[in-house]
């Protein structure tokens, strides 16, 4: 732990000059910090889709969401945990694509209203510990039930808690909830439009 926390604390004076991105311009958070775990669910086929709709396994958002996020993860690692990462923005064609595969309004938002994905401002995440162990949340990643809802209860302690200490870090950070996906939150400045902007794969 104490590693770690060394390490933190070298990123933190080496970056703090570094971190100079626009508020509203899409950035890689892989070139900002290192310190997140990345599971891209749909760059593969291991997700509700059951098909690939990325490229490749990139999480891009906009300037402002990637600094809050960056200083979430801090708060995180403090406490012995990183954040994982499985959707950040996505584009608006794949918007219309994953719409087109499973056209269901309380699972994949419309495309003719879009989503906060496709603003660069929403973000699909858990928590690992710093070995990268993800904690036990109750149910898997894009589990359609009410078990995955913030109201439910029925649950261990270990889940409510690792739940609670999720909401609470990411509401610190300026992100807010949606009633049914634990994993799910969006930045509070919802001012960006829908972009289709596309990222370049190696």
């Amino acid at each position: 732990m104490r590693e770690w926390q060394d390490s933190l604390d070298r990123f933190d004076k080496k970056k703090a000059t570094q971190i100079t991105v626009d508020d509203n311009e899409f950035v890689d958070i892989e070139t900002l910090s290192n310190y997140f775990v990345l599971d891209m669910k749909y760059a593969t086929e291991d997700n509700f889709l059951k098909k690939a709709v990325y490229s490749c396994a990139k999480c891009y958002v906009r300037g402002v969401v990637a600094k809050a996020l960056i200083k979430a993860n801090k708060d995180f690692m403090k406490k012995g945990y990183r954040i994982k990462l499985f959707d950040c923005y996505r584009p608006y064609s794949v918007q219309k694509k994953m719409w087109k595969i499973f056209p269901n309004p309380g699972y994949v938002a419309d495309p003719k209203g879009g989503s906060i994905h496709n603003k660069g401002a929403a973000v699909d995440i858990t928590l690992t510990d710093l070995q990268g162990n993800q904690l036990d949340m109750g149910t898997a990643f894009d589990h359609f039930g009410k078990e995955a809802h913030h109201s439910y209860k029925e649950l261990s302690d270990e889940v409510i808690a690792n739940r609670k200490l999720l909401r609470e870090i990411m509401e610190k950070h300026g992100f807010s909830i949606i009633r049914t996906e634990w994993w799910h939150y969006n930045f509070k400045n919802k001012k960006f439009k829908i972009s289709d902007f596309r990222w370049k794969c190696d």
